[in-house]
C-alpha cells in the first residue's frame, strides 16, 4: 500500500508545478517549441539509451548482441524509473539479462553495480568541474559532489570488497532475523545473498582491468554528456539561450535531487528542481516548467513506454525467474 502513496506524492507534485504556472500559460508555451527539435531530443536520448545498452554488454562480453542488449537495458531502465532512488533497476536488469542475455544474476548484479559506480563517478567529476566555472551555485554543486562521493564509496565497498560487502549483509541479516519468517527462509536467504555476492565481486575483480575501466568510464561520460545534448536541444527548441556548462549542473543536480527525494524514478521532484534551478539561471517559470515537463516526456516517458513494451513481452520469463528464486528460499538447503 505504502508504493501507492508513495506515487500519489509524485502526482501532487507534478499538479503543483503545473497550477504554479498554469494550465492554460504553460500549455501556451509548449505550443510556440519547435516539433522538430523535440523530435530530435527523443532520437539523441535512444542513442543514450543504446550506449548504456553497449556499456552493459561490454561489461558481460556481449558487445554485438546489439537487440538483447537494448532490450535488456529498457527493462531495466524502466523498473528503475518507477522504484524508489531508481532501486529495482538493476535487480531488473540481472534477472532479464539472465533470461535474454543467458548470464547469471551475480554476474547482471555486478554489471549493474559497476555501471552505477561509474555513472556517480562521472556525475561527479562533472558538478566538481562545473562548480569551478560557475560560482553562481557553487556551493550546490560542491555538495551534490560530494554526496555522489559518499554513494561512490557505498558501492566500491559491496561491488569489490567481499569482507566489507559479507559485513555490511550480516548487519542487514541480523534485523532480517526478527521479522516473521520462518527459521528455513532466514538461513536459506543467508545462504543465498552471501554466496551470491562472493559471485558478484568474483566477477567484479575478474573484469576490473584497467583497459575494461577505462572503456566503460568513456562510454559513461559519453552517455551523461549526450543527456545534457538532449536537455540543451530542448532549451533551443523554445528558443531560449542558456550556458551548456549551466545545463551540465542543471541537470546532475536535479537527477540528485530526485534519487534523494526517493520517489519513483524521481517523478515530480525532478520537474520541480529542474524548473526552480532553471528560474536560478534567469529561465521564466512558464518557459522552465515547460521545458521540464516536455524534457521528461523526451527521455523518462518515452524508455518507460519501450520498458513496458519490452517486459511486457518477456514478463512470464521473468516472473518465473523470481518466482522459482522465492520458492528456492523456502525449499531446504541443497546447495
Amino acid at each position: 500500500m505504502k508504493r501507492y502513496y508513495v506515487f500519489l506524492v509524485s502526482i501532487l507534485l507534478l499538479a503543483l508545478l503545473i497550477i504554479w504556472i498554469g494550465p492554460q500559460q504553460m500549455w501556451d508555451v509548449i505550443k510556440t517549441a519547435n516539433p522538430w527539435l523535440i523530435l530530435l531530443a527523443v532520437g539523441v536520448h535512444l542513442f543514450v539509451v543504446w550506449i548504456r545498452s553497449l556499456r552493459w554488454g561490454y561489461i558481460i562480453n556481449q558487445p554485438w548482441e546489439f537487440k538483447k542488449n537494448f532490450i535488456v537495458k529498457t527493462i531495466g531502465l524502466f523498473a528503475g524509473n518507477f522504484t524508489p532512488m531508481r532501486s529495482g533497476g538493476e535487480v531488473l536488469n540481472a534477472v532479464a539479462g539472465k533470461k535474454i542475455n543467458g548470464i547469471s544474476l551475480s554476474e547482471g548484479l555486478s554489471a549493474g553495480l559497476t555501471e552505477r559506480f561509474f555513472d556517480g563517478a562521472i556525475g561527479a567529476i562533472l558538478l566538481l568541474i562545473c562548480a569551478c566555472l560557475l560560482p553562481k551555485v557553487r556551493i550546490i554543486a560542491i555538495m551534490g559532489g560530494l554526496a555522489s562521493f559518499g554513494l561512490l564509496a557505498v558501492i566500491y565497498l559491496i561491488n569489490w570488497r567481499e569482507d566489507t560487502s559479507i559485513w555490511i549483509y550480516n548487519r542487514v541479516h541480523f534485523i532480517v532475523r526478527f521479522l516473521p519468517i520462518s527459521e528455513e527462509v532466514v538461513e536459506n536467504l543467508y545462504n543465498k545473498f552471501t554466496q551470491g555476492l562472493r559471485s558478484m565481486i568474483e566477477y567484479t575483480k575478474t573484469f576490473s582491468s584497467f583497459k575494461n575501466l577505462a572503456v566503460v568510464f568513456v562510454l559513461t561520460a559519453a552517455s551523461w554528456l549526450l543527456e545534457c545534448v538532449r536537455l540543451y536541444i530542448v532549451f533551443v527548441a523554445f528558443n531560449v539561450e542558456i550556458n551548456f556548462v549551466a545545463i551540465i549542473i542543471i541537470f546532475l543536480l536535479a537527477n540528485i535531487i530526485g534519487i534523494v527525494s526517493a520517489l519513483p524514478g524521481g517523478i515530480g521532484s525532478i520537474e520541480l528542481s529542474l524548473t526552480g534551478l532553471f528560474v536560478i539561471f534567469g529561465v521564466s517559470s512558464a518557459v522552465g516548467g515547460s521545458i521540464a515537463m516536455v524534457d521528461r516526456l523526451a527521455s523518462f516517458w518515452v524508455v518507460s513506454a519501450l520498458g513496458i513494451i519490452f517486459a511486457s513481452y518477456y514478463a512470464k520469463d521473468i516472473l518465473d525467474e523470481i518466482k522459482g528464486y522465492t520458492i528456492g528460499l523456502k525449499s531446504s538447503k541443497q546447495d
